[in-house]
């Protein structure tokens, strides 16, 4: 049971390479759509904000020009988002692949009363292309779109479990918050999730769950459920 109608979840593209490190690997893909379904057969709400790099990351193009860079990535998570939808479907999800920009022969435009609709008649909803535009990071997105389908939380997909007060990889003593709120992840620079998302977060009171897939990708639906394996963001 979750105290939660509809949620929006931020999917990497590294989670679903895995081991890997690049493209796909398929046993974390079908671990991930299997939590995923889970957590939608609780009778939650669940749209998808899918990110690309495992495939590709515009600040790592080199002399490549920005606007181009972000635009290649925005493919990578058109990818991401259909190899998530068939494995869905496999598992008997009904699902929808929406993106930012048309591309009518593999995906919906992303309209947000259609993505209601859809949320409304059980259908997960994979949202690609990010914003649509470049300079724009998928957590952005994933804060923009939950502000439009009136979700109640993101729940952002990490390699790390939670918010930590300094690098948990590189300082031993590392602690972790269990609650913390935008003004301070932004006024301390935390690297959990990009300023502009923090903000539009903030500002729409939208609360972002940060929690570890990796090591378990059934931490969503724990997550979901109210345990406390992450860290809340929320202002206070």
């Amino acid at each position: 049971m979750s105290d939660y109608k509809r949620i929006l979840l931020k999917l990497s593209g590294e989670a679903l390479a895995g081991a890997k490190h690049f493209g796909i690997d398929y046993d974390s893909l079908q671990a991930i759509s299997t939590a995923i379904k889970a957590t939608a057969d609780l009778g939650v709400q669940v749209a998808i904000v899918v990110g690309g790099g495992n495939f590709w990351r515009g600040r790592d193009a080199g002399e490549m020009e920005r606007t181009r860079a972000d635009h290649i990535g925005m493919l990578a998570t058109v990818m991401n988002a259909l190899a998530v939808a068939e494995t869905l479907e496999k598992l008997g999800s009904e699902v929808r692949v929406m993106t930012a920009f048309p591309i009518q022969n593999v995906a919906e435009p992303y309209i947000r009363n259609r993505a209601i609709r859809h949320l409304e008649k059980g259908r997960i909803v994979i949202l690609a292309c990010g914003t649509g535009n470049p300079f724009f990071s998928t957590d952005s997105a994933s804060a923009l779109r939950a502000a439009e389908i009136g979700a109640d939380v993101v729940f952002k997909a990490t390699l790390v479990d939670g918010v930590y007060d300094k690098d948990p990889h590189r300082y031993p003593d590392a602690k972790r918050y269990h609650t913390i709120s935008f003004s301070k992840v932004l006024a301390d620079n935390l690297a959990v999730i990009d300023s502009t998302a923090a903000s539009l977060c903030r500002d729409n009171n939208i609360p972002i769950y940060v929690f570890d897939l990796q090591s378990d990708p059934m931490n969503l639906l724990r997550a979901v459920e109210g345990e406390d394996i992450g860290t809340l963001i929320q202002e206070a």
